[in-house]
């Protein structure tokens, strides 16, 4: 009996030693819903973009509004699902994506779902979706050349990595062929072959897979991932996909390796916040979109950069202008944001002249600082016997006659003119590129007639695989134009031009 009130005692004992703590949880309740939209009271402690969840049914939602005591919130998945009264949670993380090497070669959706039937993508790493830009003490400026492949772009509009490059045009005028290039041209650039995130906002199932055909063909889908939205996804998976691909460009860059993010389009982007924007009663501005539409666009773009001694990340946004407007709202908005633009016209689109970029009205603020030294060189003089000839054209047509010296840069114009045509989907490596360009401004194909020009670019462009292999070597290797290379190039072009 003592030994029983010995243990009563000690176990009573033990008991008082227990510190009990009263758990609170915060729940709210789902007051009403539609659209894509719900709208739910309690959770006065969340924060803007935390994903809350309804537990019983596994949904997601993407917190957006901080109202007072009412919390407007995007549905993430499964919105059919959703009935007023709904019990929500917080889980006290903001929106992430997984990143890492295992998601190269594969299509996710924005919240890294994979899309293409391959299996699960296994990561142990996080990044948010929002991540601060880096900062200018961060940043080194950009020199470091990223070759498209396309004559016209790298001779006279030349992308650097970490550079933003705007391409803008209307629909239907080759604005997704001139991405997909770049990334096929980056498998034979003599530099590090970056990583490679094409961001497809809003895009048809079957235009989608052709992209992952071509690539898959060319094997470039070695160094590529997709990021993939269609029409039909919720209008919040359309808003965060750039931020998605954004996000998993910098895992890469904050390794040391360089990544580009092709962004198609932001025009949809911003299709899909209005109407986001405007389910949560936000006030309209102008055209009907919200007032930090700016914002939205401008905190994306600058997280691509250069880093001093690290990676960087090149983003290549695309825009839809509607009749050839660039001066419309989101056109011009995008434009002041990013390092130069490369614009797209469909009457010279419908001329035949393709890629349909118009040399004008098509800028690069970083300049002749992200090209190659031979190419620096030769570009110098295209540019000069450009401006020459759309000088002399337009006076070329009310003038009688032309002095003989005129006619020949009107020659040469045009000559070049017809050299910078380039078929889709064979983008050319920066060697190959600087001949062909040599070959024009040095006049080595004035005497040829125009329509025959693709037939000697195609000739040569075979004769240098066999016979001036040495000379493609040597420039790879150098990346100049000295001598030694000019003077073998002037033998090769006077062999095989007759």
């Amino acid at each position: 009996m003592d030994d029983l009130r010995f243990l009563i005692e000690k176990l009573e004992r033990e008991i008082e030693k227990i510190e009990v703590k009263s758990e609170v949880e915060e729940i709210g309740r789902v007051l009403k819903v539609g659209d894509g939209i719900a709208w739910i009271d309690g959770l006065e402690k969340t924060q803007v973009s935390e994903v809350l969840m309804i537990e019983e049914k596994k949904i997601l939602l993407l917190a957006l509004n901080l109202e007072e005591g009412l919390i407007g919130a995007a549905v993430l998945n499964d919105f059919e699902r959703i009935k007023e009264g709904d019990i929500v949670k917080r889980t006290y993380q903001v929106i992430q994506i997984p990143v890492g090497e295992n998601l190269i070669g594969r299509v996710i959706d924005p919240l890294g779902r994979p899309l293409d039937n391959l299996g699960e993508i296994f990561t142990n790493e996080f990044y948010p979706l929002e991540r601060p830009a880096p900062n200018v003490i961060e940043r080194e400026p950009v020199n470091t050349p990223l070759h498209t492949g396309i004559k016209i772009i790298d001779a006279l509009i030349p992308i650097g990595r970490g550079q933003r490059e705007l391409i803008l045009g209307d629909r239907q005028t080759g604005k997704t062929s001139i991405a997909l290039d770049l990334i096929l041209n980056q498998k034979q650039d003599p530099l590090e072959t970056p990583i490679c995130i094409y961001v497809a906002i809003g895009q048809r199932a079957s235009k989608l897979r052709r992209i992952y055909e071509v690539l898959k063909k060319e094997g470039a889908m070695d160094y590529t991932i997709i990021v993939a939205t269609s029409p039909s996804d919720l209008p919040i998976l359309l808003y965060l996909a750039p931020y998605a691909g954004c996000s998993i460009g910098e895992y890469f860059r904050d390794k040391g390796q360089d990544a580009v993010v092709i962004y198609d389009d932001l025009t949809k982007h911003a299709w899909a916040w209005r109407e986001i924007s405007l389910l949560l009663k936000r006030p309209a501005g102008r055209e009907a979109y919200p007032g930090d539409i700016f914002y939205n666009h401008s905190r994306l773009l600058e997280r691509a950069a250069k880093l001093k001694n690290g990676g960087s990340l090149t983003a290549i946004p695309i825009c839809e202008t509607q009749l050839g407007d660039i001066t419309a709202y989101i056109p011009t908005n995008l434009i002041s944001i990013t390092d130069g633009q490369i614009y797209l016209e469909t009457e010279l689109f419908n001329a035949g002249f393709r890629p349909a970029i118009n040399i004008g009205l098509s800028v690069s603020r970083v300049g002749s600082k992200a090209q190659t030294k031979i190419i620096k060189k030769i570009a110098g003089r295209l540019k000069l016997d450009l401006a020459q000839y759309r000088e002399l054209e337009a006076f070329a047509k009310v003038a009688t006659e032309l002095a003989e010296e005129s006619q020949k840069k009107l020659i040469r114009g045009r000559v070049i003119m017809e050299l910078l045509k380039q078929a889709n989907f064979e983008p050319l490596s920066f060697e190959k590129m600087a001949v062909l360009l040599y070959a024009a401004v040095n006049g080595y194909l004035d005497e040829i007639p125009l329509e025959k020009i693709k037939e000697i670019e195609k000739k040569l462009l075979e004769k240098l695989e066999i016979d001036g292999k040495e000379i493609l070597e040597k420039i790879k290797k150098e990346k100049d134009l000295n001598e030694e290379i000019e003077n073998q190039l002037k033998e090769f072009l006077i062999k095989e031009i007759k």
